[in-house]
């Protein structure tokens, strides 16, 4: 017995210097994606944020891209459950479930959730070409002319991709719009502004600086409710204002660690997540980039993996919908 005691006696206390010690070495925040991207700025202004309240710890960014972000997320799956090296993604987490037949990881079982970061609200473009300017002459046209359009995207599993298949699927344009891939955002944008397609719909952090310089037209957003405190978008109505019920679209920023980090050490990791998400500095930093900083529930574990849980049920229902798979 008196081993018993003494041994449970040795454990806790090296738990405890384990989460006191802990970070003892820099940490990582693997982006699965290529340096520029918007989830990559995500992560380097999350990493600036967290070094203060993990004492001054040095926090880098690795790109792992590759594979709709897969790539990214099993290396930290694999990674030692240590705390030093962490995953930030987007609604990737939740898309690739239905995307991907076989995952090298199991997104609800293989990682420790840690908390989301953002809300990146979408924005519905045209090319300039378009004769359209509201958003309901733009519906019009759209379902006179659908079979001669073209949709992009920045590629399977990207944010562009999602929303584009989301507001398919709930137009029931699915089979009349021809979806092109591109190898990213960029190239995308730039046949949107050229003309050669015309339609696409992605991130805020992606369309503003576009829409206010004219180079694309705006017709509406992805969330519930129109943007009133955005400078720009506010003036743009919401697609479930224009009739697409239950149409609520953003993309996500979390953080994970991989499955088996000590309970200690995630704690750690939450807290100084939740005060790098009250930072003055990182919440401007994230609204010049029309991402809003999440203060809900979806900050804790639990509520963040209830949401993802719930994300991927509904992205699943999409996907196998369209039939649209990457694998």
């Amino acid at each position: 017995m008196k081993q018993i005691l003494a041994f449970a006696l040795t454990a806790a206390v090296s738990a405890g210097a384990f989460a006191q010690a802990f970070p003892s070495k820099p940490i990582t925040l693997v982006v699965p994606f290529a340096a520029g991207g918007p989830t990559d700025l995500v992560a380097r202004q999350l990493a600036e944020a967290l070094r203060k309240p993990l004492g001054g710890a040095t926090v880098v960014v690795e790109n792992a891209a590759g594979a709709g972000g897969t790539i990214g997320a099993a290396k930290v799956a694999r990674a030692a459950p240590d705390g030093h090296t962490l995953l930030v993604w987007h609604i990737g987490m939740a898309a690739t479930a239905g995307l991907y037949r076989k995952l090298p990881y199991k997104p609800l079982e293989d990682f420790e959730y840690l908390g989301m970061i953002n809300d990146v609200p979408m924005t519905l473009l045209g090319a300039p070409k378009l004769p359209a300017n509201t958003y309901r002459d733009f519906e019009n046209y759209i379902k006179a002319n659908g079979g001669k359009l073209n949709l992009a995207h920045a590629g399977l599993g990207s944010a562009s991709h999602l929303c584009g298949l989301m507001w398919q699927s709930a137009m029931k344009l699915d089979k009349s719009m021809t979806t092109i891939a591109y190898r990213g955002t960029g190239p995308a944008m730039n046949d949107l502004i050229g003309g050669q397609v015309d339609v696409m719909c992605d991130q805020t952090t992606n369309t503003t600086s576009q829409i206010e310089a004219g180079r694309v037209k705006a017709f509406a957003v992805t969330t519930a409710k129109p943007l009133s405190g955005h400078k720009l978008l506010k003036d743009y109505p919401s697609l479930q204002d224009m009739g697409l019920k239950g149409f609520n679209l953003t993309i996500w920023h979390a953080m994970y660690a991989p499955k088996g980090t000590p309970p200690e050490v995630t704690k750690k990791l939450n807290d100084a997540l939740q005060a790098a998400l009250k930072d003055p500095e990182f919440i401007k930093r994230q609204q010049d980039l029309g991402a809003m900083v999440v203060s809900d529930a979806r900050v804790t574990p639990a509520g963040h993996k209830a949401f993802v849980a719930g994300e991927i049920t509904k992205l699943k229902t999409a996907i196998e919908a369209a039939g649209q798979f990457a694998d």
